[in-house]
């Protein structure tokens, strides 16, 4: 008989493992309280990052963590009224930042690095999503030759013993590249191996019609109304109750909340970071995915028009909006290219769910059968949907993962 399973949380790690799920004979149903995409999913910088090998530290240097202090930068902003609630999070993440267990936790991590352009690709095409899709890498460029250079160094590091591909780019280049950028930039890097998408949310839409093209189905719900039943679990959902014998928690920035209810713990940490669309000036034209390295925004030519991003937000994952990043980016990156006005009515704002040694939770439940774990992300959740998808998958019909996830393991919070 054809096993049931559910999916709770329709981004793009929860589409992904619904589709490798059905793939393999279950049933699956994809639940979720919006439409597939709509959350963290919607309004990330559009890349899939097969050189981020190495996950966003938390800085060490006391110099840099006094300027952080400040509140007024870009790539980083903070509520002072919620910073005692997150102090264990952001203690423990400081800790496993420190060069010698950054590096531990590097080489831990590139595995599903490593494979996410090919998922993805699998995917891709499957859902026949290349119109999407852009091949040409991404780029990063700087203000200063010290950060230049201490990012080639780096970049060739990774590139010896994680396989990443890059040019250098001289401030001629970054000319050539893009006409229409101007500025006083000391260098960059052009990665070469990544690859961008054209309308994020449009993906995980297209992989969701590929889902129920395989006979999955999406419905909405509620992951609160969870509980184990009999030998699987059950939940209400819009169409009534549903029972599965096993029950995968894709939640993201929520599975903090609903693990606790079953008597988890989780150091799960939040950035919150926003978004906005622009116009531009004129015949002006943005070629490449390009980020301001030292200021701390993104610039992406996306469908929907000049997709400006923000760094991270430490704040409560339901406080209200402030944007101030936006803002402080806006008014810079105008000074290097010509944008024109706001496409959107009010700034997007999404959030990222952390780990406190950044990498993601994926596996079994410690103390439950039937439930499964897949969230913590952080930055690259889009670049890891497919590949989380695939792995977990493999695990719960009963196949060796493909790759070795024990690092990624929920025991590791969780004995």
């Amino acid at each position: 008989m054809t096993k049931n399973a559910i999916v709770l949380g329709a981004g793009i790690v929860g589409v992904s493992t619904a589709i490798h799920l059905q793939r393999r004979g279950r049933q699956v149903t994809l639940i979720d309280r919006k439409d597939p995409g709509n959350e963290t999913s919607f309004g990330n910088a559009g890349l899939i990052q097969r050189e981020g090998v190495a996950p966003y530290g938390f800085p060490q240097q006391l110099g840099l963590l006094l300027r952080y202090a400040l509140n007024n930068r870009i790539d980083a902003h903070y509520h002072l009224r919620t910073l005692p609630s997150q102090i264990t999070f952001l203690a423990r993440y400081w800790w496993n930042s420190d060069a010698r267990r950054h590096a531990v936790i590097t080489r831990a991590y590139a595995p599903l690095i490593e494979n996410s352009i090919v998922e993805h690709k699998d995917l891709i095409e499957a859902s026949q999503a290349e119109g999407l899709i852009r091949k040409d890498g991404w780029m990063k460029i700087f203000r200063t030759e010290a950060k230049r250079d201490g990012a080639l160094a780096e970049a060739a590091l990774w590139q010896n013993e994680f396989g990443v591909e890059y040019d250098s780019l001289t401030p001629a280049d970054i000319a050539r590249m893009e006409p229409h950028m101007t500025g006083d930039f000391a260098g960059g890097i052009h990665w070469r191996d990544p690859w961008s998408v054209l309308d994020p949310h449009a993906l995980t839409s297209a992989y969701r019609r590929y889902f129920e093209s395989l006979g999955g189905r999406f419905v909405t719900g509620d992951a609160a109304s969870l509980g184990p039943f009999g030998s699987g679990w059950k939940i209400m959902t819009a169409e009534g109750p549903l029972e599965a014998e096993d029950t995968v928690m894709a939640l993201g920035p929520w599975a903090a909340v609903a693990t606790r209810r079953l008597g988890y713990s989780f150091p799960l940490g939040v950035k919150r970071g926003y978004h906005m669309h622009y116009a531009v000036e004129g015949n002006a034209v943005l070629h490449n995915w390009t980020l301001d390295a030292e200021r701390g925004y993104l610039l992406a030519p996306m469908n929907r028009g000049i997709r400006l991003t923000t760094g991270a937000e430490f704040a409560t994952l339901d406080a209200p909006k402030t944007p101030v990043q936006l803002d402080r980016a806006e008014a810079v990156a105008r000074t290097i290219f010509p944008l024109g006005g706001r496409l959107d009515p009010e700034p997007w704002m999404g959030a990222r769910p952390c780990t406190s040694d950044m990498m993601p939770v994926i596996g079994k439940a410690p103390r439950h059968q039937g439930l499964w774990f897949a969230f913590g992300h952080a930055h690259h959740g889009l670049t890891l949907g497919p590949v989380t998808g695939r792995v977990l998958a493999e695990l719960i019909t009963g196949e060796t993962p493909f790759i070795d996830i024990a690092a990624y393991s929920p025991q590791r919070f969780n004995p």
